[in-house]
């Protein structure tokens, strides 16, 4: 007599209500990691202009080192998670803090390599840029990414 919401044929109803509560919760899980991913990006940096820039893949676990450049007194400063670093030796310890938190994570990707990605101000030195890329190795990564933008 009593009813599991199905018909009177056994045939069971569509429910919508649960559907609609579980997009939600997935919709705001997706805007949570859309907004950290953001806020790991310095706006303040003008990246270098590369013409046949390619989209990044972004299903692997990366930590992004932003390299702001003071003209004034031409020396970098290194960004990572919201801090400032000012000597490479931090850096390389974040980079290392951050492989370890990353590999501690529970992923459904296949690729499980970690990343570097930086993100060079145009007029930043080399010097600087190659900096990161030995914090990166002596960290123990080996793949690193620049960023760049395809158009002014």
């Amino acid at each position: 007599m009593a009813g599991g919401g199905g018909g009177a044929e056994g045939e069971p109803e569509f429910q919508i209500a649960p559907m609609i509560d579980v997009l939600l919760v997935l919709l705001i899980f997706f805007m949570s990691i859309t907004t950290t991913q953001v806020l790991k990006v310095d706006q303040s940096i003008t990246l270098p202009l590369a013409p046949d820039a390619l989209k990044k893949d972004t299903t692997r676990n990366e930590t992004i080192v932003n390299i702001r450049w003071d003209p004034v007194k031409k020396k970098a400063q290194y960004v990572m998670d919201d801090r400032v670093y000012a000597e490479i030796e931090a850096v390389t310890k974040a980079i290392v803090a951050a492989k370890k938190l990353s590999s501690t994570k529970a992923t459904s990707s296949a690729n499980l390599e970690f990343r570097v990605v930086i993100r060079g101000d145009r007029e930043a030195s080399a010097i600087s840029v190659s900096r990161v890329m030995n914090a990166a190795a002596e960290a123990g990564v080996s793949d690193i990414a620049f960023s760049a933008v395809n158009k002014d």
